[in-house]
């Protein structure tokens, strides 16, 4: 996990192109924080290495022709013998780069610049799309791909370049064939152009803010810094009512900076560009070929499923649909949390066992069941694995007890796999501090249900709780000793629910409109989950230095569920705990015996005095 930024001032941005719902309101109250605030924010998120990089742009012309051209500068070999001085540098892009190393053998130190002059700062994995070495880091070898990209303009690049040949094509060429998570500001030297953007997803956080009349400056940032996100809160809960940053819409966009058509001023505009890559496209669209069953279909299913559980030991007993959503998930798994490419696996050349790498997001339910079983079979056993259980209500909470019995399951399944439930308990009523900084951290998001999640993941991430010692099952002893989890790969379960039916909605959406109508609705939710969650989630999670992976939200398995009948994924006649999520229960009932709870961390006390989508009211919720 990385943080990574970007600063424009002193250009003249046309965003018409764009079609913005609304661009950021004018308002009088403006938001006021300095880069310290913004490289402080950012750390937090990549704690092993921050760099700046200011690149200056300069207004040149021929005074024979009159024509204008840009050139730029970086600032600390912009001296006075090159013919400009400070004074004449008429814009400024200032890049900002913090890293959560997790690949490659060596350090590396964002923002990355090379030999001719393009910058790159990434915030992601690559874990297919373009072959990573077990050695490699992921933005060394993107950068290596960036660099060989055309440098046609990118308002005139209206054809797909020759990406097969040597990792040759435009920069859309190259992203959109990444598989995994990413967001990235990449600045094209040759073509003077501006590339941003996060993956199809969003499962990366980019925030935006969109110049304005009062405000000329365009911000990119993964994360609000602390004081600009605490600021927004107090004054939308005065009277200006204006949003400062907004979750960047999924996708690539582009600004290439011009001179020749003006008066020393800089001009700009902002185009979004489409995705190349046809299976990519056919995800987004989020199309199932076949949503509505014939009634000897449903039967058929039922049937089948009926005779499953009766045979539940039966290998032969799992359908294909099954078996082939169990294999992506595994690849899913085994991409996200192959050791060999794992940087801080590997201290001074010796392998430390002790080390926990990855830890799990753990309910007791059933994703996070299944994330853990699929954890144990593609980690080396000589790797304990930390499930991390968050309660507002100690040992009583739902998910506490369902965890606990969760645990009990994974021991028998896995004896030789030393599993360690990490107990995170918490008191809302004490969190003051933690309330604040979560609040700063969901920003733009805003209600009680985003701040309820947001400090249950932020709390699961820091990893500070306490485990039992002793003999016996290792959990009902009376030896707690405090423990903090150091593993900085975390699997969360985030997009089980939206792909499989999980959510209450959906049984509503079917009552009243049947499979079409839960058709559209889980389309909804999956169209829309970067921004209902995947960027909430992953600052709150990145703020402890440690990374969110997403093995359901892999481009396989997605693929692979909407390859499957609608009424093969989910069977909403049937009670809850059955017919929802039904093809995950196939294969998790084994190990996951209690349904599924509440989402992860939003047990009964974390919403007591919540109104779920109640926008949050900050003179009350501190009073």
């Amino acid at each position: 996990m990385c943080g990574i930024a970007l600063l424009v001032s002193g250009i003249r941005i046309d965003l018409s192109s764009l079609h913005l719902d609304s661009v950021s309101p004018s308002s009088k109250a403006q938001l006021v924080f300095t880069l310290d605030d913004v490289k402080a924010a950012l750390q937090r998120r990549g704690p092993d290495s921050l760099g700046t990089k200011k690149l200056l742009l300069l207004h040149s012309n021929t005074l024979s022709s009159g024509n204008s051209w840009v050139s730029s500068v970086s600032e600390e070999t912009h001296v006075l013998d090159n013919g400009w001085n400070v004074s004449e540098s008429l814009a400024e892009l200032v890049f900002v780069g913090a890293t959560l190393q997790l690949r490659g053998v060596t350090p590396v130190n964002q923002p990355l610049v090379d030999s001719f002059g393009n910058i790159l700062v990434y915030n992601g994995e690559i874990f297919g799309g373009i072959e990573v070495g077990s050695d490699n880091n992921d933005t060394e070898i993107l950068m290596q791909y960036l660099g060989k990209c055309c440098s046609c303009r990118s308002q005139e690049h209206t054809t797909t370049c020759n990406f097969e040949e040597q990792g040759k094509g435009s920069v859309p060429d190259v992203l959109s064939v990444i598989k995994g998570p990413w967001a990235i500001i990449y600045w094209q030297e040759s073509s003077k152009t501006l590339w941003f953007g996060r993956d199809a997803f969003g499962r990366r956080s980019l925030l935006v803010r969109w110049p304005t009349m009062e405000d000329s400056r365009l911000l990119l940032s993964s994360v609000p810094p602390t004081s600009s996100g605490l600021q927004e809160f107090e004054i939308e809960n005065g009277t200006s009512g204006s949003k400062f940053w907004e979750e960047l819409s999924c996708g690539i966009y582009s600004m290439s900076v011009d001179a020749s058509k003006s008066d020393g001023i800089f001009l700009s505009e902002i185009k979004k560009h489409e995705w190349t890559n046809v299976m990519l496209k056919e995800l987004i669209e989020w199309e199932r070929v076949s949503v509505e069953p014939k009634s000897e279909e449903l039967y058929f299913s039922r049937s089948k499923t009926l005779g499953a559980e009766c045979d539940s030991n039966s290998a032969s007993s799992v359908s294909v649909w099954v078996q082939n959503v169990l294999t992506a998930l595994r690849e899913s798994m085994k991409r996200r949390i192959s050791l060999h490419i794992i940087y801080q696996a590997v201290i001074c050349g010796s392998r430390q066992k002790e080390t926990v790498p990855v830890a799990v997001l753990f309910s007791g339910g059933l994703d996070s069941m299944i994330l853990a079983a699929l954890l144990d079979e593609c980690l080396d056993h000589n790797y304990e694995i930390d499930l991390l259980n968050v309660s507002f209500d100690s040992e009583s909470a739902p998910d506490r007890i369902s965890a606990k019995t969760g645990l009990k399951e994974l021991r028998r399944v896995a004896p030789l796999r030393r599993w360690r439930l990490v107990h995170i308990d918490a008191d809302l009523s004490k969190l003051m501090w933690e309330k604040k900084h979560v609040l700063s951290l969901i920003n733009p998001a805003n209600t009680y249900m985003d701040l309820n999640i947001g400090i249950a993941l932020w709390l699961a991430a820091r990893g500070e709780g306490w485990i039992c010692e002793g003999s016996g099952n290792g959990i009902d002893e009376d030896k707690h000793v405090n423990y903090t989890s150091r593993a900085r790969i975390l699997l969360v379960g985030s997009g089980a629910d939206e792909q499989c039916a999980g959510y209450g909605r959906h049984k509503t959406k079917y009552r009243h409109a049947s499979w079409l109508g839960l058709h559209e609705e889980m389309k909804l939710d999956m169209q829309r989950i970067w921004k209902r969650n995947l960027g909430r989630d992953d600052r709150c999670i990145a703020d402890n230095g440690k990374e969110a992976r997403f093995p359901f939200l892999d481009e396989d398995v997605i693929k692979t569920l909407l390859d499957i009948p609608l009424w093969e994924v989910a069977d909403l006649d049937q009670p809850s705990g059955k017919g929802d999520k039904k093809i995950l229960r196939e294969f998790g009932s084994r190990i996951a015996r209690e349904s599924n709870r509440k989402n992860f961390g939003s047990n009964r006390a974390a919403n007591q005095a919540s109104a779920g989508s109640v926008v949050i009211n900050i003179p009350s919720l501190f009073s």
